[in-house]
């Protein structure tokens, strides 16, 4: 069994040897153990800091193109190079590497497909307040979406199958760790948590600019999570609260109209027929939506059969050119005449 631990990078020519130096060469259950950088546009050394540390697989985006592009670049080129399990962790070292063998292990002994890691995140120190909270509502959210029991959906720590890497697809230029949960849920694929621990801050988060910047992005990415993949529940909750408002206005105007004074308060008609047309018309979204997003997983399914036809075309084409070169090849002692 082979295994692959990717690593995404920009600008992490300082932080990549303390990452490196941790992981390791071999992991129980597996037969070899290999390291794949992939360097999104860095402006430093990483790609050269990675090679001459002794990485064996460096892919390089011309440009910066941000931090879900750059892990599936990874889980691309890990499928193309013959990975069983793949095991993604930031380069950053806020992982610790000494517990890649527990995300192995339940994939290793069959009992799950997917395997993310859980931190202490309570326990955290550099993790403040907003974000300890945001990231437990966060992994609320997804296990809604995902119908898993995630216990820290944002970590970045996981590792796969490689048939799962097959089926993953990622929109999301900011992360990639919320969508490939959902979608690996709604798969059917199994999915598990595991406890991991954490190491020091060896520096600023990029993603996270501000606690106000952080806020922003995480509500943006819930909400577009649950528009994307549960567009139904999304839109009948907004219409539904919209009619319910509506319903509550027409009721104070008839009270007010019964009782001889309905002339004053007309406006609450319009009111009332403006927020009921706004819910019949989310509800009416909600349902194309879904609709919409029953042929995303379609399209989805579709994909995933074309990627593992096209591994298995490129397996089929390299062992039938190795054996034309065999074949090309004389045997000793049957060297053709000059």
């Amino acid at each position: 069994m082979k295994l692959i631990i990717q690593i995404p990078c920009y600008n992490e020519a300082e932080a990549l040897p303390v990452t490196l130096a941790a992981l390791p060469r071999s992991v129980p259950g597996c037969d070899a153990v290999e390291w794949l950088v992939i360097d999104d546009g860095s402006r430093d050394d990483t790609a050269a800091v990675a090679q001459r540390l002794g990485v064996d697989h460096v892919v390089r985006h011309p440009l910066n193109r941000g931090l879900a592009a750059a892990f599936m670049t990874g889980l691309d080129t890990a499928t193309r190079l013959g990975a069983d399990v793949i095991v993604n962790t930031d380069a950053d070292n806020q992982y610790d590497a000494r517990d890649i063998a527990e995300l192995v292990k339940p994939i290793i002994e069959g009992r799950a497909e997917f395997v993310i890691g859980a931190r202490p995140i309570e326990t955290t120190q550099h993790f403040s307040w907003v974000k300890r909270r945001l990231q437990k509502l966060g992994s609320r959210v997804v296990r809604i979406a995902s119908r898993t029991n995630v216990a820290d959906a944002p970590s970045g720590f996981r590792a796969m199958t490689h048939d799962v890497a097959l089926r993953l697809n990622v929109f999301n230029a900011y992360t990639y760790t919320l969508e490939t949960i959902i979608q690996a849920g709604r798969s059917n694929i199994r999915v598990i948590s595991v406890p991991v621990r954490t190491n020091p801050d060896l520096r600023p988060s990029r993603l996270v600019k501000s606690s106000g910047n952080y806020v922003v992005r995480s509500l943006t990415t819930i909400v577009r999570i649950f528009a994307t993949y549960r567009p139904m529940l999304l839109f009948w909750a907004m219409g539904s609260l919209l009619i319910a408002t509506g319903l509550a206005a027409g009721i104070r105007f008839l009270v007010y109209f019964w009782s001889g004074e309905g002339g004053g308060h007309v406006q609450s008609v319009v009111f009332t027929a403006l927020t009921m047309t706004l819910g019949f018309l989310l509800l009416v979204l909600g349902f194309l939506a879904d609709l919409m997003a029953t042929n995303r997983r379609l399209l989805e399914r579709i994909e995933w059969r074309m990627r593992k036809l096209e591994l298995s075309d490129q397996v089929h084409g390299a062992s039938k050119a190795e054996g034309m070169d065999f074949a090309a090849t004389p045997l000793p002692g049957h060297e053709e005449a000059s």
